[in-house]
């Protein structure tokens, strides 16, 4: 069955493929590709750094551990945005120009970013915690500390536009975010909608909860600018990085509730099922709307002066954060492929793929969620072993996979070389995922560029897997940017 001929949503507009929206999706998918490349490149030369394989000075390997968390993150957002803006045009109307700003915001704030990183030499972590931009004991200047600061501020201002201008598009056609999110027909007397479409469900929660990430960041944002330039104003560091972790929480987990709108929207295409909505789903979109803006103090469990009451919530939420959403999107997705005759290419390989990374991703967080487990474990590689399984095996297939199915506009002709790709890359992300895992396991602490001989084997595994990654997600990227002349903004 040919994908791109089945019906949408009967309650999709007509999305218009004019050529300045077509380019506009285009640089987003080609930039995304060349950043995304580039910040494996730091992410793999991090790794071998750390196996020793790469004799690289210390304070070098924690710049580009900066750049890798900074333009990762960054890199996911406005991906994660593309998927976002691509089928959601289709119900509301949305501004190219709009789109296009944020694009061009961003692209000023990674330019400052890497002048902090590549000529200020600023190595202070993509969460610039407070006071440690204006702390470097000599290693970077106040200048490098907030060009990096003021790269976030630019980013951060044109996702702020993004979200208001669809904001303002829901609220035409909706009359209320209320009533896009679906709570009038949970909590009021109108009966359930199922021609409200999810993707405008999933659309209103992420503009609620990352509005209100990206106001807290640009109010922690600002006091550090001042702290850098002014040392004598000095902020309560408690509150610093609970701004810090409410803001940088929300936002990358807002990357994968956009991207998620692509097996919303594309499954049903290969299936020729509809995916409507019912009650389950209204209602665990909306617990996720608060669950994912209180669950930041589980990053916090450690900082004995927090609120006893947040850090029990922080806890306790870290059990239910990704049980409501993720439960309804696979268990639907199953539902929506079993016995539908299915032919598999490589987009829809990617999609199904990615919720298992998904899925998988947030079992480690949960455990570390645990105060016994998180005592020992937090600032082990342990961490990063979740959220690189939640991002590289869950978002980037996922992305993939809706960017590849936009460039397809003819039934995908998947050959050996995809197949091999597919499955090299899971495998080899897996196995780089699991000695995250098993090195956290064993106490191998976090973000140090120098290893012991004892850690050395996790660290030198994980650069090979890295390096498999890197490769296969090399030839993934070469195969969509082929087909991205092809892309197309109609159904």
């Amino acid at each position: 069955m040919n994908a791109t001929t089945l019906p949408i949503n009967s309650t999709a507009m007509q999305s218009v493929d004019t050529p300045s929206a077509k380019l506009a999706f285009q640089l987003y998918v080609a930039i995304g590709i060349a950043v995304f490349r580039l910040m494996l490149i730091a992410g793999a030369l991090f790794r071998a750094t750390q196996a020793a394989w790469l004799p690289i000075p210390a304070s070098f390997t924690y710049e580009l551990m900066t750049l890798h968390g900074a333009g990762m993150v960054g890199v996911s957002g406005l991906a994660g945005a593309a998927v976002m803006w691509y089928f959601l045009r289709r119900y509301v109307r949305l501004s190219t120009g709009m789109f296009l700003a944020m694009l061009a915001l961003a692209l000023v704030g990674v330019v400052m970013i890497l002048a902090a990183i590549g000529i200020g030499r600023f190595g202070g972590g993509w969460t610039f915690l407070y006071p440690l931009p204006a702390r470097s004991m000599g290693v970077w200047g106040a200048h490098a500390a907030a060009a990096f600061v003021g790269g976030l501020v630019f980013i951060g201002v044109g996702f702020l536009l993004f979200y208001l201008d669809c904001a303002l598009a829901i609220l035409r056609r909706y009359g209320s975010l209320s009533g896009a999110l679906g709570l009038d027909q949970l909590f009021g007397s109108r009966p359930l909608d199922t021609t409200l479409p999810p993707t405008v469900v999933a659309s209103t929660m992420v503009i609620i909860i990352n509005v209100l990430g990206i106001l807290a960041g640009a109010v922690v944002l600002t006091m550090s600018l001042i702290n850098i330039y002014v040392p004598e104003v000095a902020f309560d560091a408690l509150l610093m990085k609970n701004l810090i972790f409410f803001f940088g929480h929300v936002f990358i987990n807002a990357t994968i509730y956009m991207a998620v709108i692509g097996v919303y929207e594309i499954v049903p295409r290969y299936t020729g099922r509809p995916w409507t909505i019912s009650r389950p789903f209204l209602v665990s979109w909306a617990a996720v709307t608060l669950i994912v803006m209180a669950v930041y103090p589980h990053h916090l469990l450690m900082d004995y002066v927090m609120p006893k009451w947040m850090v029990v919530t922080g806890q306790v939420l870290s059990y239910l954060s990704g049980i409501p959403i993720l439960l309804v999107t696979a268990y639907g997705a199953l539902v929506n492929i079993h016995r539908a005759g299915l032919k598999w290419d490589l987009p829809l390989r990617l999609i199904i793929f990615s919720l298992f990374g998904w899925a998988a991703g947030v079992l480690p967080a949960i455990i570390d969620g645990m105060v016994r487990v998180n005592l020992v474990m937090h600032n082990t590689q342990w961490v990063p072993g979740h959220f690189h399984f939640y991002l590289l095996l869950g978002l980037v297939p996922m992305l993939l996979g809706t960017m590849l199915y936009a460039c397809t506009r003819s039934q995908w002709t998947e050959t050996a070389l995809d197949r091999a790709s597919f499955w090299t890359y899971g495998i080899s992300g897996a196995v780089f995922c699991f000695v995250f895992l098993a090195s956290g396991w064993q106490g191998v602490p976090r973000r140090f560029a120098v290893h012991d001989a004892a850690w050395l084997g996790f660290a030198q595994l994980g650069t090979v897997a890295a390096a498999l990654v890197l490769v296969t997600a090399l030839l993934l990227g070469v195969r969509l940017l082929a087909r991205l002349p092809r892309a197309s903004l109609s159904a």
